[in-house]
């Protein structure tokens, strides 16, 4: 007896040897791991460092390290590079670039689900999330490893619920009105925190030594509970995380729920930066970024010429064919200036910035159309640049309709509100105002004849009504019905006007927001005539004076 316990007695040292032998010999990195992230580059493809500089940088630094590259989410939308090829021409470009992985942002979603997913297979690289999902079932894999002189390195992907409010909302429902994709998102923020969680556990139990979190989160407040802080302070097994939506730089460390240090890193916008996470010999884990401020682009500056700026060249040429492609026509002059006056020198008498035409119906359409939801939309005059001729409608010419790239959006209002925008809108009448609105979904008339009751701040912009003074706006109707100023109404026009307080609309401030920045107001009007119109503007904008919506009952008129 004495002998057997003898022998177990060694056998257990020997396997406690062996195992602290093993845990000893854990395998490390013979050089260190530099991984390149990007986040939303919104189409930004030739700004900043550009894709060409991007791939210069990787290509440099495997000379000496290990390096992955991988994007954070929101590339495919943002300009028209992206508009006009649904985000394929985006993808192109990131497959010759040689990225590694990527995870959805909320603006991968705004050429509808299909399109994504049809995006998602083309890509050389595979798309992670470890929430996005349908019907519960994850879409894609939440996590994916990486494996250097034996080191596992796990890379879990998150994408902010926000996405529901921010992409256009049907694209997430069945064909009922019913969600069918999500987030896992509910009040507490538990869904995401679990569903991270669990992908970190996973990771580690399949051998990942490090576990760096790809996320779309960002740091805004609106985004509570699901902000990257509030995810890391519920969360452990994190070592870094490479975060994007909110557009910011922060270089962060910070506590994970065990009180363990996590690297937080976020790189910006429009390939200011290139982000930049090593993972040294030693197991070091630090973050820093590699930044460009220059007002001329890498690519041009240094003459790059690679396999990043032949994919771009390429892109661009694709673009320019498109711009050029005839999509829909008209058969009606779609304008914004007067069509019969004229200045004593013969020019064009623009018009849209003080009254109602039929350029401007479509287009406020286009965002009411659009929006699946609004009562009313509201497009600003200044908003609206160039008159579309009778005949074929190319890309190109839609696109200079609108030219500054801001976003549909939905917010909910009371109908006071609704009549303080529309004495703002009328404040400098029968002068020229920019932010001068457009409407669908509703009319009004007004009087321009006595003293506007809008009270303005030191900047300009809206403080107020004078309630002691006659209001200009009167007989509104909603959907041929009189405006309730107690009731509520849903609200389209873009980011800038709603959300922004573009041309003084102070009085959105605090609205409830519906849809957030879901597309751009080119591709609001691209997707309404091709789309709901069938390709044709029709005899329905024959009236360059638009269809009455707005009406001018002053004397001198």
């Amino acid at each position: 007896m004495k002998k057997f316990l003898s022998l177990l007695l060694i056998l257990c040292l020997a396997l406690g040897c062996a195992a602290f032998a093993e845990e000893a010999a854990a395998p490390a990195l013979q050089k260190n791991l530099v991984v390149l992230f990007t986040s939303d580059v919104h189409c930004g493809i030739d700004s900043g460092w550009g894709y060409a500089g991007v791939y210069a940088v990787k290509e440099n630094l495997s000379k000496d390290n290990y390096v992955l590259l991988v994007d954070d989410g929101d590339a495919i939308q943002g300009e028209p590079i992206g508009t006009m090829t649904k985000g394929e021409g985006i993808i192109d470009i990131m497959n010759a670039v040689g990225y590694d992985l990527a995870i959805p942002g909320n603006h991968e979603f705004d050429y509808g689900m299909d399109r994504f997913l049809e995006l998602a297979e083309k890509a050389d690289f595979p798309y992670l999330s470890c929430n996005f999902n349908k019907e519960g079932e994850l879409v894609f894999a939440p996590y994916a490893i990486k494996e250097f002189d034996g080191v596992k390195i796990a890379f879990v992907g998150v994408s902010t619920p926000y996405t529901l409010r921010s992409s256009t909302p049907s694209y997430f429902m069945n064909e009922n009105g019913e969600f069918i994709y999500g987030f896992f998102q509910d009040a507490t923020g538990e869904g995401v925190y679990n569903a991270v969680q669990k992908a970190v556990d996973d990771a580690r139990a399949e051998g990942a030594q490090y576990v760096i979190v790809m996320g779309h989160l960002g740091n805004e407040d609106e985004c509570t509970p699901w902000k990257y802080s509030d995810v890391i302070a519920n969360t452990t097994g994190i070592d870094a995380w490479l975060d994007g939506h909110s557009h910011d730089t922060d270089q962060v460390v910070m506590q994970n729920k065990d009180g363990q240090d996590v690297v937080r890193s976020a790189c910006g916008t429009k390939l200011a930066n290139i982000g930049v996470l090593t993972i040294g010999k030693d197991g070091s884990v630090s973050s820093k970024l590699y930044d460009w401020d220059l007002d001329i682009a890498a690519p041009k500056l240094l003459g790059l010429n690679n396999a990043g700026s032949e994919a771009v060249s390429a892109a661009a040429d694709v673009l320019n064919e498109k711009l050029s492609e005839v999509v829909a026509s008209t058969q009606v002059d779609l304008v914004i200036n007067d069509p019969e006056a004229v200045t004593d020198e013969g020019k064009p008498i623009r018009i849209i910035r003080r009254a109602e035409t039929n350029l401007g119906d479509l287009c406020a359409d286009a965002y009411l159309d659009q929006s699946g939801e609004a009562d009313i939309a509201f497009v600003n005059g200044g908003g609206i640049r160039v008159t579309i001729e009778k005949g074929e409608i190319t890309l190109n010419e839609i696109l200079k309709v609108h030219p500054f790239g801001n976003s549909l959006t939905v917010i909910e209002i009371t109908g006071q509100q609704v009549l303080d925008a529309l004495e703002w809108s009328v404040h400098s009448l029968p002068g020229e105002f920019g932010g001068f609105d457009q409407v669908a979904g509703l009319t009004f008339e007004y009087d321009a004849t006595i003293p506007t009751p809008c009270q303005q701040d030191e900047k300009g912009f809206f403080a107020g009504i004078d309630e002691t003074m006659e209001r200009r706006v009167r007989n509104v109707l909603v959907g041929g019905q009189p405006l309730d100023p107690e009731a509520t109404y849903k609200v389209a026009s873009h980011d800038y006007q709603l959300l922004n307080q573009g041309d003084g609309y102070t009085m959105f401030v605090g609205a409830k927001v519906l849809q957030e920045s879901v597309k751009l107001d080119n591709q609001v009007l691209i997707d309404y005539i091709t789309g709901t119109l069938g390709g044709v503007v029709g005899e329905e904008y024959d009236n360059p004076y638009g269809q009455g919506r707005i009406v001018s009952v002053g004397a001198e008129e």
